[in-house]
C-alpha cells in the first residue's frame, strides 16, 4: 500500500498560480497512475486531472485543460498539479490518489487518498 500526502495549497488571487504535491511513501507512487480529485465546500469529490506510471499519459476534466498540468518525477516519488490562471471556482480541496481499476474519472476507482490540500481563489 502506499500512503500519500498533499501539500502546495493556499490562497492566491484570481489568474494566479499555485503548484501542488503529493509526495508518495510505502510502496513506490512509480508502481501506480496516480490522479487529483477536488471537493468544493458541499459539493462530491471530482476528476481533476490523471496521469499514467511512466507519465506519458495524461487526461484532464474539461474545466481545467489548458490551465493545469499533471505530472510526476519517480525518482522523488512525487506527483504535481501546476495550476494557472486560477478562477473562484477552482476553490476546494485538493486530493491525490492511487489508481486502481475502472474509469479514470471515477472516484471508487482509486485508493489511498490523501488527507487532501486547502486552495482558496480569492480577492
Amino acid at each position: 500500500q502506499v500512503q500519500l500526502v498533499e501539500s502546495g495549497g493556499g490562497l492566491v488571487q484570481p489568474g494566479g498560480s499555485l503548484i501542488l504535491s503529493c509526495a508518495a511513501s510505502g510502496r513506490t507512487a512509480s508502481s501506480y497512475s496516480m490522479g487529483w480529485f477536488r471537493q468544493a465546500a458541499g459539493k462530491e469529490r471530482l476528476f481533476v486531472a490523471r496521469i499514467s506510471m511512466s507519465g506519458g499519459f495524461t487526461a484532464y476534466t474539461d474545466d481545467v485543460k489548458g490551465r493545469f498540468t499533471i505530472s510526476r518525477d519517480n525518482a522523488k516519488n512525487t506527483v504535481y498539479l501546476q495550476m494557472n490562471s486560477l478562477k473562484p471556482e477552482d476553490t476546494a480541496i485538493y486530493y491525490c490518489a492511487a489508481y486502481a481499476r475502472g474509469g479514470y474519472y471515477s472516484v471508487t476507482s482509486y485508493h489511498s487518498w490523501g488527507q487532501g490540500t486547502q486552495v482558496t481563489v480569492s480577492s
